[in-house]
């Protein structure tokens, strides 16, 4: 019998984490965690700890009630030690699962040492695509996409030539406010965004749903993942979340994957590749009627998709800016600084502030990332006072 693969999981206590404690469970004998991190949620740590028998845990920070981990444990604060766990020499694959743009370091660091990444943390390469995919290159470290659209490409690209692929069309439910008339957007609440019509996410990508800024965010990823100009990725709207992807080849055949809204199915294809097994979840039924609609997204009622796409086509560090006024912004609209309306008008003004350069060092990257939200933070004061 084949021993189990060793896995670090990053962001284990998210929405992508439990997805992967899901596969996990379901092929025990085939993965075996060995590290995992999370954010400040200790006591969920804890638990994954304990079900799991995990040598390996990182808290970003510590929290006031600590509960205690299992003896023989080690469990880290410092930030330089979520890259080291993310490098475990024992591990064969780390799953980054987290969220923005702080899951580029860990990301580089796992790469850096040859692993085989599972990428759930799409902004990684909106941030920092041509560092990670150079290093990738360099090391021998693999990057197999873990979100359900580009996992879906990745499916359906397997097996076939380089120079056959012509185009790629990303889905997107459209999220909460799919079907709002326009001009009630301006008057939209922080709960009513959060009420995603198809899946369970956390509550910044599910806001990003709703905004499209998320669709934008995996165009840009998939132009680093599948070396694809600008204008060869494209997105439609498909309200069920059945079919996750097309590829489109040079001889004008489409190839779609479909499987239910749920993360499990592209998590355990990225993990157990290049073989498959039972999943998590029931498949799709085919005995009763499925909706399969497929329309044009509307760009005045999600501008944020088009900024995205003016991004990716500007290039240079302009897809770093629109992430980064993307988390201030969708931050601050958590904490009810500012309306829905207005996170577009965040990244819009970052956009057309910030020179575009080329941050080629991780330090470059990161300086010119702070420098945007400093500009975005002040943006966001200016309309919340």
């Amino acid at each position: 019998m084949r021993t189990p693969k060793k896995f670090v999981l990053l962001g284990a206590t998210g929405s992508i984490g439990t997805s992967t404690l899901r596969v996990l469970r379901k092929h025990p004998d085939k993965l075996k965690l060995i590290g995992v991190s999370a954010h400040s949620r200790a006591r969920e740590l804890a638990n994954i700890v304990d079900e799991f028998d995990v040598a390996h845990a990182h808290l970003n920070r510590k929290i006031d009630d600590m509960p205690n981990f299992r003896e023989g444990t080690n469990l880290t604060f410092e930030a330089e030690a979520l890259d080291h766990l993310a490098a475990h020499p024992e591990a064969e694959i780390v799953v980054v699962a987290l969220v923005g743009a702080a899951g580029l370091r860990p990301t580089l660091a796992a790469l850096e040492a040859g692993k085989k990444v599972v990428l759930a943390n799409k902004e990684s390469l909106v941030v920092g695509g041509q560092l990670v995919t150079e290093t990738a290159c360099r090391t021998g470290g693999q990057i197999i996409p873990a979100d359900s659209e580009h996992n879906a490409v990745f499916q359906c690209t397997m097996g076939q030539p380089t120079n056959s692929l012509d185009s790629i069309i990303l889905t997107a439910s459209g999220g909460a406010f799919r079907d709002l008339p326009l001009g009630e957007l301006k008057n939209v609440t922080l709960k009513q965004a959060l009420n995603h019509p198809n899946w369970s996410m956390g509550p910044k990508v599910t806001i990003d749903s709703a905004t499209m800024a998320n669709k934008g965010l995996e165009l840009i990823e998939a132009h680093w993942l599948f070396g694809l100009a600008p204008e060869k990725l494209e997105a439609v709207i498909h309200p069920p979340s059945l079919v996750h992807a097309f590829v489109r080849f040079v001889d004008g055949c489409c190839f779609a994957q479909l499987s239910p809204p749920s993360m499990t199915f592209a998590l355990q294809n990225s993990l157990l590749h290049p073989k498959r097994f039972p999943g998590v979840e029931p498949t799709l039924d085919f005995s009763n009627p499925l909706d399969l609609s497929f329309s044009p997204p509307c760009l005045k009622r999600y501008p944020c998709l088009k900024l995205a796409q003016e991004a990716l086509h500007q290039g240079g560090s302009a897809p770093l800016v629109f992430n980064a006024a993307n988390e201030l912004a969708v931050e601050a609209f958590q904490m009810n600084r500012i309306g829905f309306i207005q996170i577009s008008s965040i990244i819009e003004h970052s956009l057309s502030i910030m020179e575009s350069c080329n941050p080629k060092s991780l330090n470059e990257l990161l300086d010119h990332d702070q420098r945007v939200r400093r500009l975005a933070s002040e943006r966001i004061n200016s309309l919340s006072d």
